[in-house]
């Protein structure tokens, strides 16, 4: 009886490794500039896309999939979702599949919970996305001598993000935070790590800006972002992640009483995290984000959320449809929450040479974001980690 567990793990881990050539067929595919091949193939060898072409392949390597007419785009990136090892890791990390998330940037927590999620998914242990571990770091209470010897500690554990280093939105940050965050960005530069910085106010953004941080967790939420701060943003060559829909109301997630609730099951407006007056947190994001956009920053997607995954992409798209166009949508999806990991040539768009991380849809996501969350089929690496046919 104790052998049980282990062959099961075994043969998991075998099938991980093993599934690496695919072909799919007769598939709708969206291409990098959202144009769409009907009834196309694609080829997958070693885990990487070797061809996508119209019509049916001239060869077909390993596992061959008819996709029947559904959709093929590039597998969902959530660029900043807080999750770490724990009991219930199994559970979330397949839910994460099944909403199409194929890669998740660990949004902080604990360095080492983010690494052993991470190994558990790569051994096979435990079936899901490819994660990107981060490790937290605190302004608040710190010098820039400690903070800079935090950095070294997260490169010497192979760590290449910092999770979201807060800056006081209101009134803005102090001399002192700036301080210890231009150490940050400067020794961050020296090991080998991304900085990430939690800037909710438009001082606070302009301020990780000026300090050279290349990446922004969050828009602002406790203001209008103006077209001349947006353009500093874009001409800093930092990068965005949206979170459009933080102060926007939740139904039906945590209770089916048609109460709104904020993000976390708390009465909204009133559980708004640092919440400004009466929900005007819903009316900035999505509006500020457009401004950002519309400046030319690399604006990516994420979440923040940490309840179910398709629930959260649901909330997400259905704001992001307030502003955006399906087809900026795939751009934001794709390339440019790829370009934010810094995977951007591995990984946004169904291309030869990228990882074939594909989520195959039961609708065409150009006709309405409804339709992004029908995920069939889920392929990470080459391997069918997913399958609701």
């Amino acid at each position: 009886m104790k052998l049980a567990p282990v062959l099961s793990t075994t043969l998991l881990t075998v099938s991980f490794l093993a599934a690496q050539d695919l072909t799919i067929t007769n598939a709708r595919i969206i291409g990098p500039d959202a144009s769409v091949t009907e009834r196309g193939s694609i080829l997958i060898r070693g885990g990487k896309i070797a061809s996508v072409a119209a019509g049916a392949p001239s060869a077909t390597s390993g596992q061959v999939i008819d996709a029947k007419g559904m959709t093929a785009m590039p597998g969902f990136i959530d660029g900043h979702r807080h999750i770490n090892t724990g009991p219930n890791e199994k559970q979330q990390m397949q839910a994460l599949l099944e909403a199409g998330y194929t890669t998740v940037l660990s949004g902080g927590g604990p360095a080492e919970g983010n690494i052993t999620l991470r190994d558990h998914i790569d051994k096979g242990l435990i079936n899901g996305p490819r994660i990107i571990p981060s490790g937290s770091l605190r302004l608040n209470n710190n010098t820039p001598e400690n903070a800079r010897a935090e950095i070294r500690k997260m490169a010497g554990m192979g760590i290449k993000f910092t999770g979201e280093i807060a800056l006081t939105p209101i009134p803005g940050p102090s001399e002192k935070e700036i301080e210890i965050l231009r150490a940050v960005v400067d020794e961050a530069k020296k090991a080998g790590v991304i900085v990430q910085v939690h800037a909710v106010s438009s001082r606070a953004m302009v301020a990780a800006v000026e300090a050279g941080v290349p990446l922004l967790v969050h828009l602002p939420n406790k203001d209008w972002v103006s077209k001349e701060d947006a353009k500093k943003v874009a001409d800093a060559g930092t990068k965005v992640l949206g979170t459009v829909s933080f102060g926007s109301p939740v139904f039906g997630v945590f209770a089916d009483d048609n109460k709104p609730r904020f993000r976390d099951g708390k009465p909204w407006p009133e559980g708004i995290v640092d919440g400004v007056r009466l929900g005007e947190e819903a009316g900035y994001m999505p509006v500020n984000a457009r401004t950002i956009w519309d400046a030319g920053a690399v604006l990516g997607y994420c979440t923040d959320t940490t309840y179910d995954p398709k629930a959260g992409l649901d909330h997400e798209l259905k704001m992001l449809n307030v502003m955006f166009s399906m087809r900026d949508l795939i751009k934001m999806m794709g390339p440019n929450t790829a370009s934010y990991i810094q995977m951007g040539d591995r990984l946004g768009t169904l291309q030869p040479g990228k990882l074939a991380d594909i989520v195959l849809l039961d609708g065409d996501p150009l006709e309405g974001y409804w339709n992004w969350l029908k995920a069939k089929v889920v392929v990470k690496g080459g391997t069918v980690v997913v399958d609701k046919r």
